[in-house]
C-alpha cells in the first residue's frame, strides 16, 4: 500500500503533503489560538487541517519505511547515517502533528470557557512550534540524504 503509485516510489510523492499540510495545520492553528475574532472563519480548515496533516504524516513515515527496505536497507557510509538520521524525525514528527492535531480539535469544539480556551490556546501553540521544528528538521534532513550524495 505504501510502496509505489503509478508505478513511483510512494515516498517522494507523499512527502509532499506532509511538507504543505503540516506547516499549515501549524500557521492555522496558531492564529486561531491566537485571534479570537478570526476563529470563526479557520475553524473548518483547522478541523480540516487536523485530520489531513497528521494522516500525510503517518502515510510519508509508511512510505518511508517501505521504500527503505525495498530500496535502500543495505545502505552505509555516509547515506546510511543521512537516512538514519532522517528516519529519526519521522516518529517525533507524527506523535507531535498528531497532538496538535487533536490539540486543535480540542480547541474547536471543546474551548468554550474562556480559561479552558486560553489553556488550549497555549498548548496549541507549543505543539504548532514542536510540529514545525520536526517537520523543519524531516524535511531538511532528507533533502540532505538525498541531494548532498
Amino acid at each position: 500500500m505504501f510502496d509505489q503509485i503509478l508505478g513511483l516510489p510512494a515516498h517522494p510523492l507523499i512527502i509532499h503533503f506532509t511538507v504543505v499540510l503540516t506547516p499549515l495545520l501549524v500557521a492555522v492553528s496558531v492564529v486561531y489560538a491566537l485571534v479570537a475574532r478570526w476563529r470563526p472563519q479557520l475553524a473548518w480548515a483547522v478541523v480540516g487541517l487536523s485530520v489531513a496533516a497528521p494522516a500525510a504524516v503517518f502515510a510519508a513515515w509508511r512510505s518511508g519505511l517501505r521504500l527503505k527496505q525495498v530500496r535502500f536497507a543495505d545502505v552505509e557510509g555516509v547515506l546510511g547515517e543521512r537516512l538514519a538520521t532522517h528516519q529519526s524525525f519521522a516518529v517525533p514528527l507524527l506523535i507531535s502533528t498528531v497532538a496538535l492535531g487533536v490539540l486543535s480539535l480540542l480547541l474547536v469544539f471543546a474551548a468554550r470557557n474562556k480559561t479552558v480556551a486560553m489553556v488550549l490556546s497555549g498548548l496549541t501553540v507549543a505543539a504548532a512550534m514542536v510540529s514545525a521544528y520536526y517537520v523543519v528538521r524531516a524535511g531538511d534532513s532528507g533533502a540532505r540524504a538525498v541531494w548532498s550524495l
